[in-house]
């Protein structure tokens, strides 16, 4: 533990992955059942989300607790809505610690070091009490469930992997189709006619697969030559395949 402001206190990033509660690690049930509160991240206070979902199935509720965060913000950058989303979180763990809460846990899905917004309230908690403890525990991602749910052999041999969040537009996406990489899209539901397109005209269509709403009763996964003209939710994945012409041929 440090010393100084927060000497003593752990913040814990905790990945539930992508929404299926039997896909939470050991280590991570064990740090959400020793923290004492839990915060996830909500669009609204009374609009649960989906790492409440899973958290639910492994912590009583007494002990957890919604903090609102800008999760789809179109604004772009570090609007002023998300940093007060940041600032709002923080205080919300100081002042658990001041309650004295020793462990504060943050529910994040996937992995809290992958895209998430722990890292944001991380950064904003280690400012204010340098003395905590910040952990992180690694979760499963969505590129890692689509890939095993749709049969997708995610990379081979010597075959680069490109991630990367479509919530800006297409433009990267496209250059990095022109590469030999598999490439792997976050955030792209409200761009999806634009991604099929972007496939289409690389030539890298066929053998791409989508899935949105993973874990949940609703979930999609199909390939993307079927994506249509309406977009998809916020927290869709696209897996676009490395181009391969015979087994072993990256090794």
């Amino acid at each position: 533990m440090g010393t100084g402001p927060g000497a003593g206190k752990r913040l814990v990033g905790v990945g539930v992955g992508p929404g299926d509660p039997e896909l939470v690690t050991v280590r991570a049930v064990r740090r959400l059942r020793e923290a004492d509160v839990v915060l996830v991240p909500v669009m609204a206070p009374d609009e649960p989300g989906r790492a409440e979902a899973t958290v639910r199935c492994y912590v009583p509720d007494g002990r957890i607790e919604r903090v609102v965060f800008a999760l789809n913000d179109r604004g772009g950058g570090r609007s002023a809505r998300r940093v007060r989303a940041w600032e709002e979180a923080a205080r919300t763990v100081l002042r658990h610690f001041g309650a004295g809460a020793a462990s504060v846990a943050f529910a994040t899905i996937g992995d809290p070091n992958i895209y998430s917004t722990f890292g944001y309230l991380a950064q904003t908690v280690r400012e204010t009490a340098p003395g905590a403890e910040i952990e992180t525990v690694a979760g499963i991602t969505a590129m890692q469930d689509l890939a095993t749910r749709s049969g997708t052999v995610l990379v081979e041999g010597s075959e680069p992997l490109t991630l990367l969040p479509v919530t800006a537009g297409v433009r990267r996406l496209r250059e990095a189709l022109d590469g030999d990489a598999t490439v792997v899209a976050y955030k792209f539901g409200r761009h999806a006619p634009d991604v099929r397109e972007a496939l289409r005209e690389s030539g890298r269509l066929a053998g791409a697969v989508h899935g949105s709403r993973l874990g949940l009763p609703d979930e999609r996964i199909a390939p993307a030559a079927e994506l249509g003209r309406a977009p998809l939710p916020y927290l869709s994945t696209l897996i676009v395949p490395a181009r391969r012409t015979e087994r072993g041929g990256k090794l």
